[in-house]
């Protein structure tokens, strides 16, 4: 019997975002059942009836970070035009976005968990990056496809991969200077932008 008053998709949706948070900051060996289940205001019975498993919840807080790059995407290419990529690339390594890794990108926290992870989370994570790179890819103005998929490609590494650098380091400087040099590579690596037009659904 459900209780009154109390939604279970608006659980389930609060209980993912929390499990999500928590696996960005700790990563999925340090943080335990438990604790995600403390961080979501749930018990651990909860948890288990909502997500299975541990792994089951990390796959679902996996698909909600990247959920979120493929919906925010189009809108830095909606906003910005031909300058999207210029704008997103400051945002992404921003000092807010380097310092939330609860609400960061789960492209830069989460990969190194799914290195880790069995085939149905790598299967999952392909599927949504190749989305990303499809989404990055219509906003690079390179007439072939093949090149303009490794363009993506390359652009979407130099920013993961640069984000997690400037996070590791300590003095303003060196992390500046990491910002600085991971922006300009990313957006030679992308190469020329365009505008995408709006697409009538």
């Amino acid at each position: 019997m459900r209780h009154k008053g109390v939604n279970k998709d608006e659980t389930r949706q609060r209980v993912t975002e929390a499990v999500s948070r928590g696996f960005r900051k700790h990563g999925f060996a340090g943080i335990g059942v438990d604790a995600l289940a403390k961080g979501a205001d749930v018990t651990s019975g909860a948890f288990y009836s909502h997500f299975g498993s541990k792994s089951g919840a990390f796959e679902v807080a996996l698909g909600v970070g990247l959920d979120e790059v493929i919906e925010g995407l189009p809108e830095y290419q909606r906003k910005y035009g031909t300058d999207w990529l210029h704008a997103f690339a400051d945002y992404y390594l921003s000092k807010a976005h380097r310092e939330d890794l609860e609400c960061g990108c789960a492209m830069a926290s989460l990969t190194p968990d799914v290195i880790r992870a069995g085939k149905d989370i790598q299967v999952a994570f392909e599927k949504k990056m190749n989305a990303i790179v499809n989404i990055v890819t219509r906003g690079l103005d390179i007439g072939n496809a093949d090149e303009a998929r490794a363009r993506a490609w390359a652009m979407l590494g130099v920013l993961i991969g640069g984000l997690n650098i400037a996070r590791a380091m300590k003095s303003r400087a060196a992390i500046d200077e990491v910002a600085n040099a991971i922006k300009t590579a990313a957006l030679a690596a992308a190469g020329p932008t365009r505008a995408v037009p709006e697409v009538d659904e």
